[in-house]
């Protein structure tokens, strides 16, 4: 788990649009780490911070592996509420789950995401700097 005091939560709602769905109406499974991404984005917002600004320090985080399991299906119009969490930092890695609910809030969807701290100019992985850590109070 993280080293922080409390969990590192986030919450985001998301409507599917109808170009995320299949032939059958139904939320496509390739956009569920669309959504995470979203997510992951969302969570560093709500603590001030943005990827953008990471990557201007020379920090990028490319996915290491992606998760998910469909429990059920998401329809188009549907409003979805994503719960991310900072489940992990060790080493270089960094590890993010998620919890995705219909509108009734029935689980329809749970994953994670691990990525890698790299710096930006060497491609070689990284440590998070200290920043970082700080933003989250992980230190």
């Amino acid at each position: 788990m993280n080293s922080a005091k409390k969990p590192i939560k986030g919450y985001t709602n998301i409507r599917v649009r109808y170009a995320e769905t299949d032939t059958m109406g139904i939320l496509h499974h390739a956009v569920y780490p669309v959504y995470f991404e979203e997510g992951r984005t969302e969570l560093m917002r709500d603590y001030n911070f943005s990827y953008d600004e990471m990557e201007k320090k020379g920090v990028i985080l490319p996915v290491y592996s992606v998760e998910v399991k469909y429990l059920k299906p998401a329809y188009y119009d549907n409003l979805l509420r994503l719960e991310t969490e900072l489940e992990e930092l060790k080493g270089v890695r960094i590890r993010f789950a998620y919890k995705l609910f219909t509108e009734k809030n029935e689980l329809m969807a749970t994953g994670a995401v691990s990525l890698i701290f790299t710096n930006a100019d060497s491609f070689k992985p990284m440590r998070p700097p200290l920043w970082f850590k700080e933003i989250f109070g992980l230190e």
